[in-house]
């Protein structure tokens, strides 16, 4: 299973992090997913540890009814938090979603790929409730890459290789939201793990059959696909219109993390320097009215190529 592929780091700064969340949110945690930078490198210290929060209901996961209402209309809610670890401090931001929204987000129920495109990559099981959290958790796992690559293959050329098949279907994914990543990111995290991509296409193969069929040998593997033209047509207006959508649903991630998220301008920035170089600086009427003036540095930012 495709959690079984990424074994979290065993690391007493990781545990003491997801032991605070653990008795912050008590029994409403189901899992703890760990992704990210952080878990490729190994250290929790290398920057900022991304986690999701599989939980039972959202208004026992949020300090407001408001709050709790903004998660269920736009899922996730995103907050940060920092642990001491034997004189060192852990940085790290996590998501709050719902198993059932895990569920109906990495399924073929769900038009935009933010969920299952985020989930069909490497993704640890950090800590799990009970072994019945784990298998249904390793089932939507499972689900992502099925329906990342259902949704994928018909964009692409009728063959190719592993490689280009994940480089190039993450592309159409990552080009649904505003992301600061650069060009050839999703090269970067295909090498990186290409071992992962090729197994879980294997297990994917044969829900995709009979327009798929994976070719392994010792040299590496290969795909053919047998769409209509058709269906390529369709799957490629489809990834338009994703597009469109998830830079709309980007702005208005930004716009509730002003409201859900502590500290969220400063996040923001951090994330966009970290990511693309460019310096970003928030002014203080951004600060002090940010519905008004955010929208003139989101202009500014995309011209000087903070995000694409």
């Amino acid at each position: 299973m495709p959690a079984e592929l990424t074994p979290p780091p065993q690391h007493p700064a990781l545990h003491a992090l997801i032991n605070a969340l653990r008795t912050r949110y008590g029994e409403n945690v189901r899992a703890i997913l760990f992704y990210g930078s952080c878990l490729r490198s190994g250290d929790p210290y290398d920057g900022l540890v991304d986690l999701y929060l599989i939980v039972d209901r959202y208004r026992d996961a949020n300090s407001s009814l408001a709050r709790a209402c903004w998660n269920w209309l736009l899922p996730p809610n995103v907050f940060y938090t920092e642990v001491e670890h034997e004189a060192r401090k852990v940085r790290c931001k996590y998501a709050i979603l719902t198993l059932a929204d895990l569920q109906r987000g990495t399924s073929r129920r769900w038009f935009h790929s933010y969920l299952w495109g985020r989930f069909c990559q490497p993704v640890a099981i950090a800590w799990q409730r009970d072994d019945d959290s784990r298998q249904l958790i390793n089932r939507c796992l499972l689900q992502a890459t099925t329906t990342f690559l259902q949704r994928a293959l018909p964009a692409l050329p009728p063959q190719g290789d592993i490689v280009s098949l994940w480089r190039d279907g993450l592309s159409l994914s990552y080009r649904t939201e505003l992301r600061p990543e650069s060009a050839n990111r999703t090269a970067e995290l295909v090498a990186a793990n290409l071992d992962y991509y090729a197994t879980v296409t294997g297990y994917a193969a044969d829900a995709l059959a009979p327009d798929f069929h994976l070719d392994v040998s010792e040299t590496g593997a290969n795909y053919r696909t047998h769409y209509a033209a058709l269906k390529r047509l369709r799957t490629k207006l489809a990834w338009k219109l994703r597009s469109a959508q998830g830079k709309v649903l980007s702005v208005a991630r930004l716009l509730k993390a002003l409201f859900t998220f502590d500290g969220g301008l400063d996040y923001i920035a951090w994330k966009l320097e970290r990511h693309s170089g460019v310096s970003v600086e928030i002014p203080e009427r951004v600060r002090r009215w940010p519905l008004i003036f955010i929208w003139g540095m989101f202009w500014n930012l995309y011209r000087r190529g903070a995000f694409r």
